[in-house]
C-alpha cells in the first residue's frame, strides 16, 4: 500500500495556522520539529502503522472551513457535518460527445472535498482539465504536494479533450488550499457562482426514472442526479471514507427533449461485481467508456465504471437498474 501524500506547512504560513488552529482545525499529525532554515516549525506525519485503527471523520461547522473558503475564493456545502464539498464545474468548456453538447452538471462537474479527522485533514477530488491545462495542473499539484490517484476520461468521443484528475492528501487544511489553488490557477475553471434561485425544468418522466430506479432523484441545473451509497465501510487502512469524499454511484440523465436523455455517470464496484455489470449495461445497450480505480489505498478496492447512452429517459433507467442491483448499495432513503 502506498503512503498518502502528507502535505507539510511551509515558512510565512504561522498566521493561517493560527487561524485554522483557532477554528477547531487541526493542523497535522505527529509532534513539531524546528525547521532549521527557517526558525519555524513544520508537522511531520506519523508513521501509519502508529495510527491505529482506521479514524472516521469528526464533525465540524461551515465556521471551521472557512479558512479554506477564503484560501480558495470558493465556498462549499457541509455534508452530514464531516465533508465540505466545493464545486468546480467546466462551465466555461462546450463540449460535444456523439452529437450532444454536454452540460456542466452531466459530465463535467468537478470537485474538491475534505473531511477533518483526528489529526490531519484529508483532501480528495477530481479536476476537470482540458489536454492543454492537464501538464500545468499536474506540476502544480506535484509542486504542492498533492497526489493524482487516476487519470481518464468519462466520455467515449468529444470536443474538445477532456481529462479528469483525481487528488488526494492529508496536511494542514489552509495549505491543503493553497496547493489546490495553485492548480486551479493553471486552468480556466471560472470563479464561483451563486446557484440559480430556482431549478430549471427537468424535461422527462421523472417520476418514471424514479420507479425504475427504486430511488428518488435530485433536479440540479437542468440535469436530474443521483448519489447512491455503498453499503459497506470504505477506508484508506487509516481512516474511514465518508461517500460523500467521492465514494458513490452517480446516475445523470440530461433531457434532450421529447422525454429522451444522454446518460452519463460511474458505478463504483468491488472486483467481484465488475463483471456483472459489465454484462447489465451491455444487455441494456449501455456504452461502457472507462474501467478504472480512483483511489491508490482504499479497503476495500474499489473500481469505477463510467458509461454512456442515450434514448427514452425511462427505458435507459430500466436498462441501469440491473446493473445497479449488481452492487451492494446502501438502502434507498
Amino acid at each position: 500500500m502506498s503512503p498518502r501524500s502528507y502535505v507539510k506547512p511551509v515558512a510565512g504560513t504561522a498566521a493561517a495556522l493560527l487561524l485554522v488552529a483557532g477554528s477547531g482545525l487541526l493542523t497535522g499529525c505527529g509532534s513539531p520539529t524546528k525547521d532549521a532554515a527557517s526558525g519555524g516549525t513544520e508537522e511531520v506525519a506519523a508513521p501509519m502503522a502508529a495510527r491505529g485503527p482506521a479514524q472516521p471523520p469528526v464533525q465540524t461547522t461551515e465556521a471551521d472551513w472557512k479558512p479554506v473558503a477564503d484560501t480558495l475564493g470558493r465556498t462549499g456545502t457541509l455534508m452530514k457535518g464531516t465533508v465540505y464539498r466545493i464545486p468546480l464545474p467546466r462551465k466555461d468548456l462546450t463540449v460535444t460527445t456523439q452529437g450532444v453538447t454536454i452540460k456542466p452538471g452531466l459530465s463535467l462537474g468537478g470537485y474538491a472535498a475534505f473531511a477533518k479527522y483526528k489529526h490531519e485533514t484529508m483532501l480528495m477530488g477530481d479536476l476537470v482539465v482540458t489536454e492543454d491545462e492537464l501538464p500545468k495542473v499536474t506540476d502544480a499539484l506535484q509542486a504542492a504536494g498533492i497526489e493524482q490517484t487516476a487519470l481518464h476520461k468519462h466520455l467515449l468521443q468529444q470536443s474538445p479533450a477532456i481529462w479528469w484528475t483525481h487528488i488526494d492528501a492529508m496536511g494542514n487544511p489552509v495549505t491543503l488550499a493553497r496547493g489546490l489553488k495553485s492548480a486551479l490557477d493553471a486552468t480556466a475553471i471560472p470563479p464561483a457562482s451563486p446557484p440559480p434561485a430556482t431549478q430549471p425544468p427537468i424535461a422527462l418522466d421523472t417520476a418514471g426514472i424514479d420507479k425504475a430506479l427504486g430511488r428518488k432523484g435530485t433536479a440540479d441545473g437542468g440535469i436530474y442526479k443521483f448519489s447512491i451509497s455503498r453499503k459497506d465501510t470504505v477506508t484508506d487502512g487509516t481512516h474511514v471514507l465518508p461517500p460523500a469524499v467521492g465514494i458513490t454511484t452517480g446516475i445523470n440523465f440530461q433531457p434532450l427533449g421529447g422525454n429522451r436523455a444522454a446518460i452519463n455517470g460511474d458505478f463504483v464496484m468491488t472486483a467481484s461485481e465488475v463483471q456483472k455489470v459489465i454484462r447489465a449495461l451491455r444487455k441494456g445497450g449501455i456504452d461502457i467508456v472507462e474501467l478504472h480505480n480512483h483511489a491508490l489505498n482504499d479497503q476495500p478496492r474499489l473500481f469505477y465504471m463510467h458509461f454512456w447512452a442515450t434514448g427514452d429517459g425511462v427505458t435507459l433507467a430500466k436498462a441501469l437498474r440491473p446493473a445497479l442491483s449488481a452492487t451492494a448499495t446502501a438502502p434507498a432513503s
